[in-house]
């Protein structure tokens, strides 16, 4: 394959080529739409060679099978890729969180198995945004970050209407949505924005906003698709007047037209009270709401369930039948069509969201061919600016919207004026085509920053042999009772050569080796330490990999580490002989900063690391590359062992992150408190058993030496 490779990741949701289920939830929205159009886009460029957009593989009876397609090409070039994340079935994207790792373990699967890496990884959303920094991290790959709406920007519109952090939390899961966000600005090399104002106002917010990384690309509308009527005031030609007309006393009056999902943020029941109170609204024009799909509005999700509830009740309210239309369903095919049956009839199409970070459904309806009324927040603000075709709305001011509808549609020179702002300035400013040449020229320059790890080439020496592997902490998980680790050393002897052990572990190597000596542990085959930073085979002496000491050494800054840290209550340097290249360690006691606060200062010094409080007492800081959950996967890239095949143990904070994922993984009985969050997740085995025997335990709760000798098992 010649030219750049891009991994599109867009995690939850919906996604197929054609025939998208806008307004489904609140996870199939104007995101939905931008991925598979900007795949499409990226795919029809000269300079790239393949674009793979990844999302997650969803086998459910409520939901086409096409979710459940492996791999789905859409263009030329241009595949979806469907990973297993989680339970088969389709859930909320703030379900999600707790699979995500599993996610990640499998695309490094698809790597392995097609034997490529991309040049470039490009996450969509804070779900993905994890993703995207966590797979950057490991393999070297340049990561773009698109936020499409951010975690403190929800969370400061639900407070102005009155919601509590806790009540928003437990909802959005928002504090892990936030700092997924932070973990996606740490690695991205640059981010995509869709307007000046979401990065002065929304990103500006963020611990890690870093104005010179960040750069406005609008996104782009189907011209193709999205065009005028032919023939205007003929609405009897449209497809979908008689799915709009059916609601209507006078169908052929104009039509003031919202479309999207049903969620709270999109301010639905505003506009229907805008129109419900206004007599000379009602006089003008009809009211069509197009929220999204519904069957059967009992069945659905609760949060849809009750703005659909909402909806219906408000056209009660102010007794709109006849003059309101709001069909049940719609496929994508209908979408152009209802845009060019509001033009034909000379409508206005409004969004009154709270917030909007761009509005797709803006240019769609400007290159359409009608004005808008729209959020005096985000997009709009610039597409009005660039497009003139319409007005800017205050969101919570009914009477502010129900001037602008009015101005919009009783003067008709001023409207046609607009319509034909809207498809003339809509063709020369946003358009995907223009978005994919100012993205290439950006990934130009990424590529020259492009250190990807070569998993490929290395000679296959002993590891390989192995079937399976045992990776296990030393202290207070190995080590801590004589007669289990006796049974555990026996069952890894009676099966050597087809389990290999390693060990990962805080401690240094020589700490390490004489740890395990004074114990009678034989030398295990490979040695994780140092929290993750280092990586030793044991080759008659141990030897270093090179290849992973090279990858740590990325905006790695100790010095200014230990500056910035001099002056922190409740922590004390270790011993110079506790220092190592890609570790600065500390003793802490209770008046040590929370890791979060330690991570915003860092983030607001332009330092980009990973912090590990462990046992109550011991905080390590290390690259952004090390960890030992990164070292285990980087050994699993390496050798090319799955996942499935290897198994975790530990007992405290700093073995947090090899425990997540795909592989196996037994927390022994005397685990520290910070563990207790892992509790319930997918592959992570919390024995009642402590140290060794806490490990025998979840080797025989995996069934993990299945056919081989484990009788020492009990």
């Amino acid at each position: 394959m010649t030219g750049t490779y891009i991994a599109l990741i867009s995690v939850h949701g919906l996604i197929r080529g054609e025939n998208l289920e806008l307004g489904r939830d609140a996870d199939t929205g104007g995101q939905t739409t931008y991925v598979v159009e900007l795949a499409k886009a990226l795919g029809r460029h000269p300079d790239v060679g393949r674009v793979d957009l990844f999302t997650r593989l969803v086998k459910d009876r409520e939901v086409s099978e096409d979710y459940s397609r492996e791999t789905e090409q859409i263009a030329e070039k241009v595949n979806i890729v469907r990973i297993r994340c989680g339970p088969e079935k389709y859930i909320r994207k703030e379900a999600l969180w707790n699979y995500l790792d599993s996610f990640n373990d499998n695309m490094l699967r698809y790597f392995r198995k097609n034997k490529k890496l991309p040049d470039v990884i490009h996450s969509h959303y804070a779900d993905a945004g994890y993703c995207g920094s966590v797979l950057s991290n490991l393999l070297g790959v340049p990561h773009i970050f698109t936020g499409h709406s951010l975690g403190r920007e929800k969370l400061r519109k639900l407070m102005e209407k009155g919601q509590t952090y806790e009540s928003i939390n437990k909802r959005y899961r928002i504090r892990k949505r936030i700092e997924a966000e932070e973990l996606a600005l740490d690695t991205a090399l640059f981010v995509v924005a869709s307007t000046q104002q979401e990065i002065s106002t929304q990103y500006s917010c963020y611990e890690n906003y870093r104005e010179k990384l960040m750069t406005v690309i609008p996104p782009g509308v189907d011209i193709a698709r999205f065009s005028p009527p032919k023939f205007k005031r003929d609405a009897y030609r449209n497809p979908t007047f008689t799915m709009i007309s059916r609601f209507l006393t006078n169908p052929l009056k104009p039509f003031i037209f919202a479309m999207s999902r049903a969620d709270e943020r999109k301010n639905i029941l505003s506009l229907i009270k805008a129109y419900g109170e206004s007599e000379r609204l009602q006089n003008l024009a009809n009211l069509v709401i197009v929220a999204g799909g519904r069957d059967d509005i009992s069945s659905m999700e609760k949060s849809t369930a009750g703005v659909l509830n909402k909806i219906l009740l408000a056209v009660d309210r102010y007794d709109l039948y006849g003059r309101a239309a709001y069909p049940k369903s719609h496929t994508s095919e209908d979408v152009p069509e209802f845009y060019r049956l509001c033009a034909s009839m000379g409508g206005v199409f409004v969004n009154p969201a709270l917030t909007e970070p761009f509005g797709l459904t803006l240019i769609e309806a400007a290159a359409s061919g009608v004005p808008i009324a729209a959020t005096a927040d985000g997009g709009p603000i610039d597409i009005i600016k660039n497009c003139k075709n319409g007005i800017l709305i205050n969101p919570l001011d009914t009477a502010d919207i129900e001037n602008a509808l009015f101005t919009i549609l009783s003067d008709r020179d001023r409207y046609e004026k607009m319509a034909k702002n809207g498809v003339r300035n809509v063709r020369q400013k946003y358009t995907w085509d223009g978005h994919v040449k100012t993205y290439m020229k950006n990934i130009s320059q990424l590529m020259k920053k492009r250190t990807v790890m070569n998993f490929y080439a290395r000679s296959r020496v002993k590891l390989p042999t192995y079937e399976k592997l045992i990776i296990t902490d030393i202290d207070n998980t190995l080590l801590g009772d004589e007669e289990s680790l006796k049974k555990l050393l026996k069952t890894l002897e009676d099966n050597k050569g087809r389990i290999g052990f390693g060990v990962a572990t805080g401690r240094r190597l020589d700490s390490a080796l004489e740890a395990l000596d004074e114990w009678n542990v034989p030398f295990p085959d490979f040695f994780i330490t140092a929290v993750g930073s280092e990586i030793y085979y044991n080759k008659g002496e141990m030897k270093p990999d090179d290849g992973w000491r090279k990858h740590l050494n990325y905006f790695w800054n100790p010095d200014t580490v230990r500056e910035l840290m001099k002056d922190i209550d409740g922590v004390e340097i270790q011993e110079a002989v506790k220092q190592r290249e890609f570790k600065v360690s500390y003793y802490y006691d209770k008046k040590c900063p929370k890791p979060a606060a330690l991570r915003k200062m860092f983030r607001q010094n332009g330092l980009r690391v990973k912090i590990f409080m462990s046992h109550g007492q011991y905080l390590d800081i290390l690259p952004l590359r090390a960890s030992k959950g990164l070292a285990v996967r980087y050994l699993s890239m390496k050798w090319g062992i799955e996942p499935e095949n290897i198994l975790v143990a530990g007992d405290s904070g700093n073995d947090e992150d090899m425990l997540k994922g795909s592989n196996k993984a037994v927390v022994v009985g005397n685990y520290s408190t910070e563990l207790e969050r892992l509790r319930g997740r997918e592959d992570i085995y919390f024995a009642e058993a402590e140290y060794s025997s806490g490990i025998l335990e979840g080797i025989k709760h995996f069934n993990f030496i299945d056919g081989g000798n484990h009788e020492q098992i009990r």
